[in-house]
């Protein structure tokens, strides 16, 4: 019983790690984004859900060729499709496009196909074995772009975020023995990025999810490991300050999760005023919106404490 809880934990753990990542690319839209007005971020299985651009239609750009191997020439046309596409949160048609070049040598071309096959498994109502086949399938390329260039900080990231994914798979023993490996990969991309909001934001909530285990929970883990993972609030909010540091307002989840942070730390004046930031977060994805519930249910617990006897 004990181990099914563990197990449940930690799975909610790193998926909501990844659910922070899907934008793992999310810095480089945050130019755009604000470039053109309308568009705010939000969670497409770690950060996807930004709205659509105007669409310029998918059809238009027929020159896209069934080459396995990206030409120097094509190269950046595809790039820029492939980012429009993400932005548009066109995923299926993302994955179409990138999927054509699945034998290219291309870090950049990699990592984002290792994105759109991991936000393809995520899309609502998606079958059991096809979403399994895309998580491997997303880990592998991600796999791939990191051996191409270690230096790439995106390649980490999505590393890190298909290695979450695919212990859903592999059992408890191997996801625990992994979230040592994910926070690695999150360290040097942010160390090869600093700019990076998201990559920021997933580590913080790495932190926060391992801090707020359960003692019963640890005990379960030391069973397993002698030296489980382990993380404080005080690490996770460094981590949530740093990403809005960086990126201010750039994700509803943030701004939740400052006020969670400080909630568990006690400090209930700052979680009054984070959560409320979170409440007022311009709501433009479903996520956002989920965001939007749990930042007025948790403001309700809030003021029941403050106004308390």
């Amino acid at each position: 019983m004990a181990i099914r809880v563990l197990s449940r934990a930690v799975s909610r753990t790193l998926l909501e790690v990844s659910a922070a990542s899907k934008g793992t690319n999310r810095y480089f839209w945050t130019a755009s984004r604000r470039a053109t007005t309308a568009l705010t971020s939000g969670r497409a299985a770690f950060l996807l859900g930004i709205p659509a651009l105007s669409c310029l239609g998918y059809e238009a750009y027929h020159w896209v060729q069934s080459s396995a191997v990206v030409c120097a020439l094509e190269k950046g046309e595809v790039l820029e499709q492939a980012d429009y596409l993400y932005s548009s949160a066109e995923t299926e048609k993302l994955y179409q496009l990138l999927l054509q070049y699945k034998d290219s040598e291309d870090v950049e071309v990699l990592w984002r196909l290792a994105r759109a096959s991991r936000d393809l498994s995520l899309m609502p109502n998606m079958e059991s074995d096809r979403k399994k086949q895309l998580t491997f399938e997303a880990f592998e390329y991600a796999k791939k772009a990191l051996e191409r260039d270690e230096k790439c900080y995106a390649a980490h990231k999505w590393y890190a975020v298909c290695l979450s994914d695919i212990g859903d798979y592999e059992g408890v023993k191997v996801k625990i023995g992994n979230s040592y490996i994910i926070r690695d990969h999150l360290e040097r991309a942010i160390e090869l990025n600093p700019k990076d909001a998201t990559s920021i934001y997933i580590l913080g909530y790495w932190c926060f999810a391992f801090a707020e285990l359960p003692w019963y929970q640890r005990k379960v883990a030391e069973l397993i490991f002698s030296s489980p993972p382990t993380a404080t609030y005080e690490e996770a909010l460094e981590f949530f300050l740093k990403a809005e540091e960086v990126d201010p307002n750039f994700y509803s989840k943030n701004l939740l999760m400052l006020g969670k942070t400080y909630m568990a730390m006690k400090d209930q004046q700052k979680a009054l005023l984070w959560l409320t930031k979170a409440k007022e977060y311009p709501a433009h994805t479903l996520e956002d919106k989920e965001v939007h519930k749990e930042a007025v249910d948790l403001l309700k617990k809030l003021w029941i404490n403050l106004s308390g006897p």
